[in-house]
């Protein structure tokens, strides 16, 4: 099999509209990790993804008469946009058959391309039968996005393009899997140089197609896969991919979506590239990997497939990295409703950076706050952090890998106030360093109760709070000298229609 594919590799067509990607030293990940990381940048693409290589493969190889009834495919994006310009670029008519959660940048990208789109389904396998449906009745050829072996060796020129530009073969070699076609032809041409190359596939843990396969010995359908790596988001892998992956792959990993969102950032410290999720899929194994297996002193190679990511996914990216690199803990704490509480909590975080801070009146016995503090990555400062708490008689939740509070509590902490007297709000910017939130609290001391608070680091020099305080009409000029002294900008936001409506 791998020689068999060693010959398709070198004989495929791929570069009239495909470029040889640089392999780019990671020298931040080789620095932290003791090994030497290099990122393979597919993201570099024309159509910022490796699917052009497979797609322009198999489509050049079309007969005559194949080209004239035109090309059809199902993709999620990548696949669909290599297609759109092979066929462009050899003057054939192509239909794209998309599910309707393709981010639009994809859409647009193939739509730009010159490309017909039909829209239809939820996930790929939706887009994949109707896809099917058409090209029978239309006599189009349908190119498959992972399951034929033209697209598998198009793909596989990546592991050749690997072999020419290290100075030594890698020990280690980290690929995204979805369907299985990138990983299919990258692991048969590289067993065919050196078997003892380890070929290790790295898939969401909400999408483990491959993994489900190898591990039961046969294919499988899952019953529904996550979205989050819309470029991985395949119910059952492909019949090719998998006969090649179980002679050619050692291992498979499975990562999570803040996994996923800390390769992201680790990709982009080190390349000032931003890659889509299912592209930073390999960095995040392999940061798994060596942690795991203490690997030192490897050449590794990780895979970056794909930059096609809608800019305002990014924001959620931002806020799940920290989580990912484990620099970030969630907590839910019940503390006293009473004045001076708040503070005495944040004295016993200490200089610990706090990344968020929730917080409003219920009750006048007990306040829920549900705050965030930053960690040093790889330390045991959670632990220590629940157990100094505990000890302190806090009831505590940690919430650091609850979904629902990460995706939602969060921004749902708070509501109006019931019972809150002599309320004020105001808006200040802090500096953003530690200390500079116990340092408002110790400034304000035990004057006047703090009834609602809300701050969250936003990797900005100052951070953002906005804060209730419940002030009686004859300490006006005392809250005025405090504020003053306090010396933080500060707005007041007491007559803003939104308190009104939401918070008072």
């Amino acid at each position: 099999m791998t020689t068999k594919y060693k010959k398709m590799v070198e004989q495929a067509k791929v570069y009239d509209v495909a470029v040889k990607t640089p392999l780019e030293r990671a020298g931040g990940l080789s620095k932290r990790f003791n090994n030497e990381v290099w990122i393979k940048r597919e993201d570099l693409q024309p159509v910022h993804s490796f699917k052009l290589r497979g797609a322009y493969n198999k489509i050049a190889q079309l007969s005559p008469a194949e080209k004239e009834k035109g090309v059809i495919t199902a993709s999620a994006g990548n696949h669909a946009q290599g297609v759109a310009l092979a066929a462009n670029r050899l003057g054939l008519k192509a239909l794209i058959v998309m599910p309707k959660t393709t981010p639009a940048i994809k859409v647009s990208s193939v739509r730009a391309l010159g490309a017909e789109i039909e829209l239809v389904g939820n996930a790929y396998d939706d887009a994949y039968e109707h896809a099917i449906e058409r090209a029978n009745a239309t006599g189009m050829t349908f190119v498959h996005p992972y399951d034929d072996p033209l697209v598998i060796a198009g793909q596989g020129t990546i592991g050749k393009e690997i072999i020419e530009q290290l100075p030594e073969n890698p020990d280690i070699v980290f690929v995204p899997v979805g369907g299985g076609g990138l990983i299919a032809g990258v692991s048969a041409y590289l067993k065919s140089i050196n078997p003892a190359i380890r070929i290790i596939g790295v898939e969401p843990d909400d999408a483990p197609c491959m993994y489900e396969a190898l591990k039961a010995g046969k294919r499988v359908l899952l019953e529904q896969v996550g979205i989050f790596a819309d470029g991985v988001a395949v119910k059952k892998v492909g019949k090719e991919p998998f006969h090649v992956a179980q002679s050619c792959v050692d291992d498979m990993l499975l990562v999570s979506t803040d996994e996923i969102c800390a390769a992201i950032k680790d990709i982009f410290d080190d390349t000032r590239s931003i890659t889509e999720p299912a592209g930073a899929l390999a960095v995040a194994g392999m940061k798994k990997y060596v942690e795991e297996q203490n690997i030192k002193g490897q050449v590794i190679v990780a895979i970056d497939s794909g930059a096609n990511i809608n800019f305002d996914r990014l924001r959620h990216v931002a806020e799940r990295s920290e989580l990912g690199e484990h620099r970030e803990a969630l907590f839910a704490v019940t503390i006293p409703e009473e004045i001076g509480s708040f503070r005495r909590f944040c004295e016993i975080v200490g200089n610990r950076g706090m990344t968020e801070f929730n917080y409003r009146y219920a009750d006048d016995k007990h306040a829920h706050i549900f705050v965030g503090i930053q960690l040093h990555a790889g330390s045991t400062e959670k632990d220590e952090i629940l157990k100094v708490l505990v000890k302190d008689g806090y009831e505590v939740e940690d919430m650091t890998d609850n979904e629902m509070a990460k995706l939602h509590i969060r921004y749902m902490v708070g509501g109006r106030g019931h019972g809150v007297e002599n309320e004020r709000l105001f808006r200040f910017e802090f500096p953003e360093r530690p200390g500079a939130l116990l340092r408002f609290l110790n400034h304000m001391g035990e004057r006047w109760n703090i009834s609602l608070f809300h701050y969250r680091n936003h990797g900005a020099a100052y951070g953002r709070v906005l804060a209730g305080i419940q002030v009686p009409e004859e300490d006006n000029e005392k809250l005025q000298l405090f504020l003053q002294d306090l010396g933080y900008p500060w707005w007041e936001e007491t007559n803003n229609p939104a308190y009104n409506m939401f918070l008072s």
